[in-house]
């Protein structure tokens, strides 16, 4: 996806000028009629949602923000201030992330809340943030989700899963499909997207069959018929998906699968997801291959500092905390 429509034009990048800077400030103003005390480290806290289901996109996502942030550092950090990321790493429960954010509201060293994953995680925080819950800025979460409600401490960059959406299906539209398959892994995703999907598809002239799914989905890969569209767009995480293909290797018919940017290709065929089965992962980042000057960067950072390959979504927290940093 374009770097200028899922990024810079996507939201109010502008909106959030000064953001750090203002938090960094604060932090050290003087009382009136008082010595000013030498200003305080700054620390930039960053919630991380390690469960099961969330845990190969939180994991990349991680490794590409504490990349930028070691970057950013060996240049002066912030006004020649280290900048310590905090990983605020939780289970996925509301409890766990309420004991973080207990954490961090202790820490007065702390002036913005940056790259929060995965997505349930930076709902949670959204709104908390919207009913008052911190005071303190939420840069750059990794919401997939378009439609939640945010107050104006939280800066959303990156394309939802509806925008995802509609751009995966313009751009099948555009290559001449005229019908599609729309799985869903469970209730939970069918809820939240397929209203979206149904009115997405209708706007294109797409046929469109749509299948929820319930418990194992290798056995819904198997179960798909000679009617089901070829084309099937994915909504859910990657190791359901990667059960979803181990199903499909055993149809005689060729199947193709869109999926979002929540699902990590690369784990994907380590949990032994089928390779017969082309899988296409929408992004809302640039290629990590691209010769932008942050992609650029992003690959040179991680190549010095960690043994771990380019992906999206380490580019992703790359972006996130560099966002942070220059905003």
């Amino acid at each position: 996806m374009p770097m200028h429509e899922s990024i810079l034009s996507r939201r109010r990048w502008l909106q959030g000028a000064s953001l750090l800077t203002a938090g960094v400030a604060s932090s050290g103003w003087a009382q009136p009629g008082k010595t000013a005390t030498p200003p305080r480290g700054i620390a930039v806290a960053q919630f991380v949602d390690f469960s099961q289901a969330q845990q190969d996109v939180s994991k990349d996502f991680l490794i590409g923000s504490r990349a930028a942030w070691q970057d950013i550092n060996s240049r002066g950090g912030i006004r020649g201030r280290q900048v310590q990321h905090l990983a605020m790493e939780t289970d996925g429960t509301a409890a766990s992330l309420r004991t973080a954010m207990d954490s961090v509201q202790e820490n007065a060293s702390c002036v913005v809340l940056s790259g929060s994953v995965g997505d349930q995680l930076a709902s949670q925080l959204a709104e908390m943030s919207r009913q008052g819950g911190f005071s303190i800025a939420h840069a750059a979460p990794w919401l997939q989700n378009s439609s939640l409600e945010v107050d104006d401490k939280t800066f959303p960059i990156f394309a939802a899963r509806q925008e995802q959406i509609a751009y995966a299906l313009k751009t099948l539209a555009v290559m001449g499909l005229k019908e599609l398959g729309a799985i869903y892994a469970s209730d939970r995703e069918h809820d939240a997207y397929h209203f979206e999907v149904e009115r997405i598809a209708a706007g294109m002239q797409l046929r469109l069959l749509s299948i929820k799914g319930a418990g194992d989905l290798s056995m819904l890969g198997q179960k798909l018929t000679p009617r089901t569209p070829a084309v099937l767009l994915f909504v859910g995480g990657t190791p359901e998906l990667a059960q979803f293909t181990q199903g499909l290797e055993k149809q005689a018919r060729q199947r193709y699968i869109v999926a979002l940017a929540d699902v990590n290709l690369q784990t994907m065929l380590q949990m032994g997801a089928a390779r017969n089965t082309p899988v296409i992962a929408t992004q809302p980042v640039p290629m990590v291959n691209a010769s932008l000057p942050v992609v650029r960067n992003y690959r040179e950072t991680l190549a010095r500092l960690f043994d771990e390959p380019p992906t999206p979504l380490s580019l992703a927290g790359f972006i996130a905390a560099r966002y942070t940093y220059e905003v």
